[in-house]
Protein backbone atom coordinates (compact mmCIF):
# COMPACT_ATOMS: atom_id res chain seq x y z
CA UNK A 1 0.00 0.00 0.00
CA UNK A 2 1.26 3.63 -0.73
CA UNK A 3 2.47 6.05 1.46
CA UNK A 4 -0.26 8.07 0.64
CA UNK A 5 -3.32 6.55 2.14
CA UNK A 6 -0.74 5.60 5.30
CA UNK A 7 -1.94 7.78 7.94
CA UNK A 8 0.43 9.81 9.53
CA UNK A 9 2.38 8.31 13.04
CA UNK A 10 2.91 11.27 15.81
CA UNK A 11 1.90 14.42 13.19
CA UNK A 12 4.55 13.40 11.05
CA UNK A 13 5.15 11.16 7.94
CA UNK A 14 5.47 7.32 8.72
CA UNK A 15 9.23 7.02 7.90
CA UNK A 16 9.97 9.60 10.40
CA UNK A 17 7.15 8.55 13.23
CA UNK A 18 7.79 5.04 13.07
CA UNK A 19 11.04 5.76 15.18
CA UNK A 20 8.91 7.06 18.22
CA UNK A 21 6.96 3.50 18.27
CA UNK A 22 10.88 2.19 18.77
CA UNK A 23 11.27 4.38 21.68
CA UNK A 24 8.04 3.94 23.15
CA UNK A 25 8.65 0.03 22.49
CA UNK A 26 12.09 0.65 24.54
CA UNK A 27 10.40 2.12 27.79
CA UNK A 28 8.15 -0.61 27.72
CA UNK A 29 10.47 -3.23 27.95
CA UNK A 30 12.57 -1.12 30.43
CA UNK A 31 9.61 -0.92 32.71
CA UNK A 32 8.62 -5.16 32.08
CA UNK A 33 12.71 -5.57 32.54
CA UNK A 34 12.62 -3.96 36.28
CA UNK A 35 12.77 -8.34 37.19
CA UNK A 36 16.46 -7.99 36.93
CA UNK A 37 16.68 -5.50 39.85
CA UNK A 38 15.80 -8.14 41.77
CA UNK A 39 19.14 -9.27 43.04
CA UNK A 40 18.60 -5.58 45.26
CA UNK A 41 15.77 -6.99 47.16
CA UNK A 42 17.42 -10.27 48.15
CA UNK A 43 18.86 -9.07 51.71
CA UNK A 44 16.08 -6.64 52.19
CA UNK A 45 12.98 -9.34 51.72
CA UNK A 46 15.36 -11.87 53.89
CA UNK A 47 15.18 -9.09 56.97
CA UNK A 48 11.81 -8.82 56.31
CA UNK A 49 10.61 -12.12 56.72
CA UNK A 50 12.77 -13.42 59.38
CA UNK A 51 13.25 -10.05 61.51
CA UNK A 52 9.60 -8.31 61.16
CA UNK A 53 7.60 -11.88 60.75
CA UNK A 54 9.94 -14.24 62.40
CA UNK A 55 9.88 -16.38 59.77
CA UNK A 56 13.03 -18.83 58.68
CA UNK A 57 14.01 -18.15 54.92
CA UNK A 58 17.13 -19.34 52.81
CA UNK A 59 19.23 -17.77 49.83
CA UNK A 60 17.00 -20.25 47.70
CA UNK A 61 13.15 -18.90 48.88
CA UNK A 62 14.51 -15.77 48.65
CA UNK A 63 15.85 -16.76 44.81
CA UNK A 64 13.30 -18.61 43.73
CA UNK A 65 10.56 -15.49 43.56
CA UNK A 66 12.92 -14.92 40.14
CA UNK A 67 13.20 -17.78 39.44
CA UNK A 68 9.20 -18.50 38.99
CA UNK A 69 8.60 -15.16 37.48
CA UNK A 70 11.09 -15.85 34.34
CA UNK A 71 9.97 -19.04 34.15
CA UNK A 72 6.21 -18.22 33.61
CA UNK A 73 7.32 -15.39 31.24
CA UNK A 74 9.37 -17.90 29.10
CA UNK A 75 5.98 -20.12 29.10
CA UNK A 76 3.59 -17.89 28.49
CA UNK A 77 5.64 -15.19 25.72
CA UNK A 78 4.89 -18.49 22.90
CA UNK A 79 1.30 -18.52 23.59
CA UNK A 80 0.92 -14.50 22.59
CA UNK A 81 1.87 -14.60 19.40
CA UNK A 82 -2.12 -15.14 18.09
CA UNK A 83 -3.53 -12.45 20.35
CA UNK A 84 -1.27 -9.96 18.93
CA UNK A 85 -3.13 -10.43 15.57
CA UNK A 86 -6.93 -11.02 17.09
CA UNK A 87 -6.81 -8.15 19.81
CA UNK A 88 -3.75 -5.61 18.19
CA UNK A 89 -0.78 -4.83 20.00
CA UNK A 90 -2.19 -1.89 21.81
CA UNK A 91 -4.45 -4.31 24.41
CA UNK A 92 -2.23 -7.31 24.03
CA UNK A 93 0.52 -4.72 25.94
CA UNK A 94 -1.75 -3.08 27.92
CA UNK A 95 -2.88 -6.76 29.52
CA UNK A 96 1.08 -7.64 30.32
CA UNK A 97 1.41 -4.28 31.61
CA UNK A 98 -1.22 -4.30 34.26
CA UNK A 99 -0.51 -8.13 35.00
CA UNK A 100 3.07 -7.30 35.44
CA UNK A 101 2.21 -4.18 37.60
CA UNK A 102 -0.28 -6.24 39.74
CA UNK A 103 2.38 -9.47 40.27
CA UNK A 104 4.75 -5.97 41.97
CA UNK A 105 1.44 -4.32 43.44
CA UNK A 106 -0.08 -7.84 45.26
CA UNK A 107 3.59 -9.18 46.29
CA UNK A 108 3.59 -6.00 48.50
CA UNK A 109 0.95 -7.77 50.97
CA UNK A 110 2.56 -11.10 50.99
CA UNK A 111 3.56 -12.36 54.52
CA UNK A 112 5.11 -15.57 53.59
CA UNK A 113 7.55 -16.20 50.66
CA UNK A 114 5.19 -18.63 49.14
CA UNK A 115 2.73 -15.99 48.62
CA UNK A 116 5.35 -14.30 46.57
CA UNK A 117 6.08 -16.75 44.20
CA UNK A 118 2.59 -16.52 43.37
CA UNK A 119 1.72 -12.47 43.44
CA UNK A 120 5.11 -11.81 41.99
CA UNK A 121 6.29 -14.84 39.99
CA UNK A 122 3.82 -16.02 38.76
CA UNK A 123 1.40 -13.12 37.90
CA UNK A 124 3.95 -10.83 37.42
CA UNK A 125 5.86 -13.44 35.15
CA UNK A 126 2.48 -13.90 32.97
CA UNK A 127 2.35 -10.46 32.63
CA UNK A 128 5.60 -9.85 30.88
CA UNK A 129 5.54 -12.93 29.02
CA UNK A 130 2.23 -11.41 27.34
CA UNK A 131 3.41 -8.11 27.12
CA UNK A 132 7.45 -8.67 25.75
CA UNK A 133 7.10 -9.53 22.78
CA UNK A 134 4.46 -6.82 21.36
CA UNK A 135 6.85 -3.96 20.96
CA UNK A 136 9.25 -6.22 19.01
CA UNK A 137 6.39 -6.97 16.39
CA UNK A 138 5.69 -3.47 15.97
CA UNK A 139 9.18 -2.52 15.08
CA UNK A 140 9.68 -5.50 12.94
CA UNK A 141 6.71 -5.11 10.94
CA UNK A 142 7.08 -1.25 10.45
CA UNK A 143 10.97 -1.64 9.81
CA UNK A 144 11.03 -4.05 6.49
CA UNK A 145 14.43 -2.16 5.65
CA UNK A 146 16.32 -2.04 8.90
CA UNK A 147 14.54 -5.28 10.94
CA UNK A 148 17.45 -5.66 13.00
CA UNK A 149 18.04 -2.10 14.14
CA UNK A 150 14.82 -1.40 15.11
CA UNK A 151 14.56 -4.49 16.78
CA UNK A 152 17.97 -4.44 18.91
CA UNK A 153 16.73 -0.89 19.99
CA UNK A 154 13.23 -1.95 21.28
CA UNK A 155 14.70 -4.88 23.70
CA UNK A 156 18.01 -2.71 24.29
CA UNK A 157 15.29 -1.34 27.12
CA UNK A 158 14.58 -4.53 28.30
CA UNK A 159 18.41 -5.62 29.24
CA UNK A 160 19.25 -1.59 30.89
CA UNK A 161 15.87 -2.07 32.88
CA UNK A 162 18.39 -2.61 36.07
CA UNK A 163 20.62 0.61 35.15
CA UNK A 164 17.29 2.31 36.21
CA UNK A 165 15.33 -0.02 38.38
CA UNK A 166 18.32 -1.00 40.83
CA UNK A 167 18.84 2.33 41.73
CA UNK A 168 15.49 3.15 42.06
CA UNK A 169 14.37 0.44 44.29
CA UNK A 170 17.54 0.85 46.40
CA UNK A 171 16.48 4.70 47.06
CA UNK A 172 13.17 3.36 48.02
CA UNK A 173 13.97 0.56 49.81
CA UNK A 174 16.19 2.47 51.78
CA UNK A 175 13.48 5.48 52.40
CA UNK A 176 10.50 3.79 52.21
CA UNK A 177 11.17 -0.01 53.04
CA UNK A 178 10.79 -3.44 50.74
CA UNK A 179 7.11 -4.12 50.67
CA UNK A 180 6.07 -0.38 50.16
CA UNK A 181 8.77 -0.35 47.10
CA UNK A 182 6.79 -2.78 45.75
CA UNK A 183 3.81 -0.65 45.85
CA UNK A 184 5.58 2.00 44.02
CA UNK A 185 6.47 -0.54 41.41
CA UNK A 186 3.64 -1.59 40.82
CA UNK A 187 1.26 1.09 40.38
CA UNK A 188 3.85 2.85 38.48
CA UNK A 189 4.51 0.07 35.91
CA UNK A 190 0.77 -0.10 35.49
CA UNK A 191 0.15 4.03 34.68
CA UNK A 192 3.18 3.48 32.39
CA UNK A 193 2.56 0.34 30.16
CA UNK A 194 -1.66 2.04 29.65
CA UNK A 195 0.05 5.40 28.49
CA UNK A 196 2.71 4.20 26.24
CA UNK A 197 0.95 1.12 24.80
CA UNK A 198 -1.89 4.01 23.41
CA UNK A 199 0.26 4.47 20.33
CA UNK A 200 1.13 1.25 19.36
CA UNK A 201 0.04 -0.22 16.06
CA UNK A 202 1.04 -2.24 12.70
CA UNK A 203 0.99 -0.65 9.64
CA UNK A 204 -1.95 -1.33 7.29
CA UNK A 205 -1.05 -4.34 5.42
CA UNK A 206 1.13 -3.98 2.76
CA UNK A 207 2.87 -0.73 3.75
CA UNK A 208 6.80 0.06 2.81
CA UNK A 209 9.11 2.71 3.47
CA UNK A 210 8.79 5.70 0.62
CA UNK A 211 11.28 4.84 -1.79
CA UNK A 212 12.35 1.50 -0.22
CA UNK A 213 12.67 -2.23 -2.22
CA UNK A 214 12.87 -5.64 -0.92
CA UNK A 215 16.64 -6.59 -1.67
CA UNK A 216 17.13 -9.25 -4.52
CA UNK A 217 18.76 -12.14 -3.38
CA UNK A 218 22.62 -12.07 -4.37
CA UNK A 219 24.08 -14.65 -5.91
CA UNK A 220 25.98 -17.86 -3.75
CA UNK A 221 23.74 -16.48 -0.87
CA UNK A 222 23.46 -19.27 2.07
CA UNK A 223 19.16 -19.51 1.76
CA UNK A 224 17.59 -20.09 4.60
CA UNK A 225 15.24 -23.19 4.63
CA UNK A 226 11.75 -23.28 6.15
CA UNK A 227 11.13 -25.71 8.95
CA UNK A 228 7.76 -26.08 11.18
CA UNK A 229 8.01 -26.65 14.74
CA UNK A 230 7.37 -30.04 13.94
CA UNK A 231 10.35 -29.93 11.87
CA UNK A 232 12.69 -28.18 13.93
CA UNK A 233 11.92 -30.93 16.70
CA UNK A 234 13.38 -33.36 14.65
CA UNK A 235 16.92 -31.81 13.77
CA UNK A 236 20.09 -32.08 16.09
CA UNK A 237 21.07 -28.28 15.66
CA UNK A 238 17.35 -27.15 17.37
CA UNK A 239 18.71 -29.42 20.71
CA UNK A 240 22.01 -28.08 20.28
CA UNK A 241 20.56 -24.64 20.10
CA UNK A 242 18.21 -25.02 22.92
CA UNK A 243 21.30 -26.45 24.79
CA UNK A 244 23.62 -23.63 24.23
CA UNK A 245 20.57 -21.38 25.21
CA UNK A 246 20.19 -22.90 28.33
CA UNK A 247 23.88 -22.84 29.52
CA UNK A 248 24.08 -18.84 28.38
CA UNK A 249 20.93 -18.50 29.95
CA UNK A 250 21.64 -20.31 32.91
CA UNK A 251 25.41 -18.29 33.69
CA UNK A 252 23.74 -15.15 33.34
CA UNK A 253 20.35 -15.30 34.88
CA UNK A 254 21.89 -16.72 37.53
CA UNK A 255 24.71 -13.42 37.88
CA UNK A 256 21.74 -11.30 37.57
CA UNK A 257 19.95 -13.16 41.03
CA UNK A 258 22.89 -12.70 43.26
CA UNK A 259 25.00 -9.24 41.47
CA UNK A 260 24.57 -7.43 44.52
CA UNK A 261 25.17 -9.89 47.43
CA UNK A 262 28.22 -11.12 45.74
CA UNK A 263 29.30 -7.84 46.02
CA UNK A 264 28.96 -7.11 49.59
CA UNK A 265 30.86 -10.68 50.36
CA UNK A 266 33.80 -9.04 48.23
CA UNK A 267 33.72 -6.57 50.36
CA UNK A 268 31.70 -3.71 48.17
CA UNK A 269 29.74 -1.25 50.27
CA UNK A 270 25.97 -1.86 50.04
CA UNK A 271 25.08 1.42 48.42
CA UNK A 272 28.17 0.60 45.59
CA UNK A 273 27.01 -2.58 45.00
CA UNK A 274 23.58 -1.28 44.19
CA UNK A 275 24.83 0.98 41.90
CA UNK A 276 27.05 -1.73 40.30
CA UNK A 277 23.93 -3.74 39.30
CA UNK A 278 22.60 -0.88 37.16
CA UNK A 279 26.27 -0.49 35.82
CA UNK A 280 25.77 -4.63 35.06
CA UNK A 281 23.18 -3.87 33.24
CA UNK A 282 24.90 -1.39 30.65
CA UNK A 283 26.69 -5.03 29.58
CA UNK A 284 23.30 -6.49 29.44
CA UNK A 285 21.66 -4.52 27.28
CA UNK A 286 24.85 -3.85 24.94
CA UNK A 287 25.74 -7.44 24.60
CA UNK A 288 22.93 -8.02 22.71
CA UNK A 289 23.66 -5.92 19.56
CA UNK A 290 27.11 -6.70 19.94
CA UNK A 291 26.60 -10.71 20.12
CA UNK A 292 23.70 -10.17 17.25
CA UNK A 293 26.48 -8.64 14.65
CA UNK A 294 28.90 -11.25 15.71
CA UNK A 295 26.47 -13.93 14.72
CA UNK A 296 25.59 -12.37 11.54
CA UNK A 297 29.14 -11.65 10.72
CA UNK A 298 30.63 -15.20 11.79
CA UNK A 299 27.85 -17.54 12.24
CA UNK A 300 26.07 -18.70 15.68
CA UNK A 301 28.19 -21.19 15.93
CA UNK A 302 31.16 -18.71 16.33
CA UNK A 303 28.88 -16.34 18.45
CA UNK A 304 27.83 -18.81 20.70
CA UNK A 305 31.52 -20.26 21.37
CA UNK A 306 32.72 -16.97 21.76
CA UNK A 307 30.50 -16.52 24.60
CA UNK A 308 31.02 -19.54 26.18
CA UNK A 309 34.72 -19.16 26.36
CA UNK A 310 34.26 -15.38 28.26
CA UNK A 311 31.53 -17.33 30.21
CA UNK A 312 34.28 -19.82 31.41
CA UNK A 313 36.77 -16.94 31.86
CA UNK A 314 34.72 -14.75 34.20
CA UNK A 315 33.67 -18.24 36.31
CA UNK A 316 37.22 -18.92 36.66
CA UNK A 317 38.51 -15.57 37.68
CA UNK A 318 35.57 -15.50 40.20
CA UNK A 319 36.18 -18.61 41.49
CA UNK A 320 40.30 -17.93 41.74
CA UNK A 321 40.73 -14.91 42.59
CA UNK A 322 38.06 -12.83 44.86
CA UNK A 323 38.73 -9.32 44.91
CA UNK A 324 36.61 -6.25 43.93
CA UNK A 325 38.28 -5.61 40.77
CA UNK A 326 37.59 -9.42 39.38
CA UNK A 327 34.09 -9.03 40.86
CA UNK A 328 33.08 -6.07 38.77
CA UNK A 329 35.08 -7.50 35.22
CA UNK A 330 33.69 -11.41 35.80
CA UNK A 331 29.70 -9.94 36.46
CA UNK A 332 29.77 -7.24 33.55
CA UNK A 333 31.01 -10.34 31.06
CA UNK A 334 28.43 -12.52 32.86
CA UNK A 335 25.63 -10.34 32.32
CA UNK A 336 27.10 -9.12 28.83
CA UNK A 337 26.91 -12.95 27.68
CA UNK A 338 23.23 -13.45 28.69
CA UNK A 339 22.61 -10.04 26.68
CA UNK A 340 24.15 -11.69 24.20
CA UNK A 341 22.14 -14.92 24.45
CA UNK A 342 19.18 -12.90 23.38
CA UNK A 343 20.21 -12.19 20.24
CA UNK A 344 22.35 -14.98 19.50
CA UNK A 345 19.23 -17.78 20.18
CA UNK A 346 15.93 -15.74 17.92
CA UNK A 347 18.70 -14.92 14.84
CA UNK A 348 19.76 -17.83 15.06
CA UNK A 349 16.18 -19.42 15.28
CA UNK A 350 15.40 -16.86 12.12
CA UNK A 351 18.62 -18.36 10.14
CA UNK A 352 18.53 -21.86 10.67
CA UNK A 353 14.75 -22.71 10.60
CA UNK A 354 13.29 -19.68 8.63
CA UNK A 355 10.89 -17.12 9.34
CA UNK A 356 7.63 -18.70 7.91
CA UNK A 357 6.53 -20.10 11.54
CA UNK A 358 9.01 -18.32 13.52
CA UNK A 359 6.67 -17.67 16.50
CA UNK A 360 6.25 -21.14 17.56
CA UNK A 361 9.59 -22.19 17.06
CA UNK A 362 11.26 -19.30 19.15
CA UNK A 363 8.81 -19.73 21.39
CA UNK A 364 10.11 -23.42 22.06
CA UNK A 365 13.61 -22.42 21.87
CA UNK A 366 12.97 -19.93 24.33
CA UNK A 367 11.56 -22.26 27.12
CA UNK A 368 15.58 -22.75 27.79
CA UNK A 369 15.38 -18.95 28.61
CA UNK A 370 12.92 -20.53 31.25
CA UNK A 371 14.63 -23.64 32.56
CA UNK A 372 17.85 -21.41 32.93
CA UNK A 373 15.77 -18.90 35.42
CA UNK A 374 14.60 -22.05 37.44
CA UNK A 375 18.44 -23.58 37.39
CA UNK A 376 20.90 -20.88 37.74
CA UNK A 377 19.33 -18.82 40.80
CA UNK A 378 18.65 -21.97 42.30
CA UNK A 379 22.08 -23.44 41.55
CA UNK A 380 23.16 -20.81 43.30
CA UNK A 381 20.78 -20.43 46.56
CA UNK A 382 21.68 -24.23 47.59
CA UNK A 383 24.71 -23.67 47.49
CA UNK A 384 25.27 -20.32 49.28
CA UNK A 385 22.22 -22.37 51.78
CA UNK A 386 25.30 -25.68 51.68
CA UNK A 387 28.48 -24.13 52.01
CA UNK A 388 27.43 -20.34 53.53
CA UNK A 389 29.11 -18.65 50.18
CA UNK A 390 28.00 -18.02 46.61
CA UNK A 391 31.68 -18.59 45.27
CA UNK A 392 30.88 -22.27 45.45
CA UNK A 393 28.83 -21.57 41.74
CA UNK A 394 31.72 -20.56 39.57
CA UNK A 395 33.30 -23.98 39.04
CA UNK A 396 30.09 -25.46 38.16
CA UNK A 397 29.36 -22.48 35.75
CA UNK A 398 32.89 -23.38 34.31
CA UNK A 399 32.09 -26.78 33.61
CA UNK A 400 28.69 -25.92 31.87
CA UNK A 401 30.75 -23.37 29.57
CA UNK A 402 33.38 -26.26 28.35
CA UNK A 403 30.34 -28.39 28.02
CA UNK A 404 28.69 -25.29 25.59
CA UNK A 405 31.87 -24.89 24.16
CA UNK A 406 32.09 -28.98 22.70
CA UNK A 407 28.28 -28.35 21.41
CA UNK A 408 28.61 -25.72 20.08
CA UNK A 409 31.49 -26.58 18.11
CA UNK A 410 30.44 -30.09 17.21
CA UNK A 411 26.42 -29.90 17.11
CA UNK A 412 25.48 -26.05 16.32
CA UNK A 413 25.32 -26.23 12.76
CA UNK A 414 22.58 -25.38 9.98
CA UNK A 415 20.09 -28.09 9.73
CA UNK A 416 19.44 -30.35 6.45
CA UNK A 417 16.77 -29.88 4.44
CA UNK A 418 13.71 -30.85 6.22
CA UNK A 419 11.37 -33.43 5.72
CA UNK A 420 8.18 -33.49 4.08
CA UNK A 421 5.23 -34.20 6.91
Amino acid sequence: MSESVQEKLFGMEPEKGRWMLVVLGMVINLCLGSIYSWSVFVKPLTEYFTGTLGQQVTASDILLPFSVFLAFFAIAMPFTGKYIEQYGPRNVTIVGGVLTGLGWLLASFANSVPMLYVMYGIIGGIGVGIAYGVPVAVSARWFPDRRGLAVGLTVLGFGFSALITANLAGYFIGAYGVMNTFRIFGVVMIILTILLAMPLKFPKTGWKPSGWTPPAPVAGQHITLEFNRSQMLKTSSFYALWACYFIGCLAGLMAISIAKPVGTDVGIETGLATMLVGFFAVFNGGGRPVFGALTDKFTPRNAAMVSFVLIALASLLMWQVQSVLVYIIAFAVLWGCLGGWLAIAPTTTGSYFGTGDYPRCYGVVFLAYGAGAIAGPQLAGFIKTSTGSYMGVFPYVLALAAIGIVIAFTMLKPPQVPRKN
